[in-house]
């Protein structure tokens, strides 16, 4: 009996993330380059979007050093689209936040993602969910 790792469907499986995982990336880079941002911006930009965050919390998330989000965090500073702002439950803490032009920013990037967004129209409300859920529990 073949272990879960190589039997054929597992292996397809994991070949497929990586294939959707390389696409999504290639668009999100090409989406972000039409914006004159680069994938790290982009991501960031979004981020601040949901909420604004500390540097060191930025870093968690990106999963780099606190360094690299200072830098990013900077350089779309320097363009307007976010500022950095006291914490108002700790106001020794400085929150990275996008400004008005960071939101809208972020919402035309968003837009260009078809990637994402057209293959997920294709399975129905019930359909993503599961994915949704599947992919959840794949990632613990």
């Amino acid at each position: 009996m073949p272990s879960r790792r190589t039997d054929p469907v597992t292996v397809e499986v994991v070949e497929l993330i990586g294939d959707v995982v390389a696409r999504y990336h290639m668009e999100y880079e090409h989406a972000a380059a039409s914006h004159q941002l680069t994938g790290a911006q982009a991501k960031v930009l979004n981020m601040l979007t949901l909420e604004p965050m500390p540097m060191r919390r930025i870093a968690q998330k990106l999963r780099c050093e606190p360094s690299n989000v200072t830098g990013i965090v900077d350089r779309l500073e320097t363009r307007g689209l976010v500022e950095r702002r006291p914490d108002p439950a700790d106001r020794r803490i400085k929150l990275a936040a996008p400004t008005e032009e960071g939101v809208q920013t972020a919402d035309r990037l968003r837009e260009s993602l078809d990637f994402a967004r057209e293959p997920l129209a294709g399975l129905s409300a019930e359909e993503r969910t599961a994915l949704r859920d599947l992919l959840r529990r794949m990632l613990g």
